[in-house]
């Protein structure tokens, strides 16, 4: 499953990384105000991951109970909440976008580019709820093809608009960082059509059925009581990318533009641990649904074994060859010292981060998401509370926070292994108990 899914991440990563080599080539204060703009993101795919886990997990379950029913009742009230959220993130971000960015920029121009951004790349933000419900529906169920082709040709989409629309090719009208948010937008859009279309077509185990879209309170009790632990992870990023741009924006647009350069990359980087840690719920939920947990447990092992090679090698190439990644995006001096310095530091973080991911997607098979958002939050506070009191000090310097990253992340992989282990021996040997 891993491949497929890593496919469609690497694909759903090109938005970024087209957009990025676009918005590169418009200046430092381009740059800065889309990377501090978009990290607005982690906030709504905290709120699609709580449909995204939930949907996924249960139908799962239920896939490995053999009720076909309750999973495409699962999956009608996961989609009527999806369209509830994504309106309420249009609302919320046309109304309070532009303070937002206010808020993490002083730079006129950051704030302006950041501003012009999120305008058009809003309606990107509300498409993805009802998308990522019909990916994850059919993850639960063991398919995972179709949201892979649907993503590539979305995706190609938004690279033919981008440079139309960024750069102006063959219109001689460049929209600037507003053009490249109407390109994902466009290409959102069109996901949502082909997903759709695929569903009402040729998908048979769930389907669209209106009349299971009234509200059913126990339904979004159990899909919000696995997926909401899973979605805080995603907002806690949130607030953690926002903390990064707070501390450095004394140092200007170069160090928030650098920073989130660098920080695409290693999103790239990541996509191998990402894929296989994101196939884990499904393997190990129907697994458990079935009652084998054995399996579970050496869906773990594999998952950990597979991610912590993949994410060394890489880590070795982000070490040598960090100012290499950052130059295909950005030719400036300052902007690339920031990203490269911030690539070679992190990357000591690559292998820990993978186990943490790997964690993750057992908790959510196993559905008890509550361990993940206490590790998640624990990073959160080791990192949050001192890199605002570095900040304040006379001699502080930006390598002191990518440093101070990379010891959080090994706490809370140590953690993390720790809740897993207490969570494996007391579900699974319920679970055989039950099953003998």
């Amino acid at each position: 499953m891993s491949v497929p899914i890593g496919i469609g991440m690497l694909i759903q990563t090109l938005y970024f990384l087209v957009d990025l080599y676009f918005v590169g080539r418009l200046g430092e204060a381009a740059l800065a105000g889309v990377a501090a703009a978009g990290n607005l993101l982690f906030l709504v795919m905290g709120l699609t991951q709580v449909l995204n886990v939930g949907t996924a997990t249960l139908i799962a379950q239920a896939v490995g109970r053999k009720q076909q029913q309750h999973a495409n009742l699962l999956f009608n009230q996961s989609t009527l909440i999806s369209l509830l959220l994504g309106l309420a993130v249009l609302l919320g971000g046309y109304g309070f976008g532009s303070r937002y960015m206010q808020t993490l920029s002083t730079d006129a121009a950051t704030v302006s580019a950041g501003r012009d951004y999120l305008l058009w790349m809003l309606p990107n933000m509300g498409l993805q709820f009802v998308a990522v419900v019909m990916g994850a529906a059919l993850r639960g169920t063991g398919v995972v093809k179709p949201t892979m082709l649907v993503q590539m040709l979305s995706v190609l989409v938004n690279i033919v608009l981008a440079p139309v629309l960024i750069a102006g090719w063959g219109t001689g009208h460049p929209m600037g960082v507003a053009g490249a948010g109407l390109a994902s937008s466009l290409a959102a859009l069109t996901s949502v059509v082909l997903l759709a279309v695929y569903f009402h077509r040729l998908e048979h185990y769930v389907g669209f059925d209106p009349g299971q879209w009234r509200p059913q309170w126990p339904v979004w009790r159990k899909i919000f009581g696995v997926g909401l632990p899973a979605g805080a992870e995603f907002m806690l990023m949130f607030i953690y990318m926002a903390v990064i741009f707070f501390v450095i924006k004394g140092f200007g647009a170069d160090a928030q533009a650098g920073f989130g350069l660098g920080y695409r990359v290693m999103q790239a980087v990541f996509l191998p641990a990402m894929a296989v840690a994101f196939s884990i719920p499904a393997i190990a939920g129907q697994n458990f649904g079935a009652g084998l947990g054995d399996r579970v447990r050496s869906t773990f092992y594999y998952g950990v074994a597979i991610t912590a090679v993949l994410m060394a090698l890489l880590g070795i190439l982000c070490y040598n060859e960090a100012p290499l990644l950052a130059t295909v995006f950005s030719q400036d001096p300052g902007v690339l010292a920031i990203a490269a310095g911030f690539l070679t530091i992190v990357c000591w973080n690559f292998v820990p981060s993978a186990i943490v991911f790997v964690c993750s997607g057992l908790f959510q098979g196993l559905g008890n998401t509550w361990p993940a958002l206490l590790s998640t939050a624990s990073r959160l506070l080791t990192f949050a509370i001192p890199a605002l009191w570095l900040s304040r000090q006379a001699d502080f310097y930006i390598e002191q926070i990518w440093l101070l990253s990379v010891v959080t992340v090994i706490l809370q992989c140590c953690f993390s292994l720790w809740l897993l282990q207490r969570e494996m021996n007391k579900r699974l040997d319920f679970v055989e108990i039950q099953q003998s």
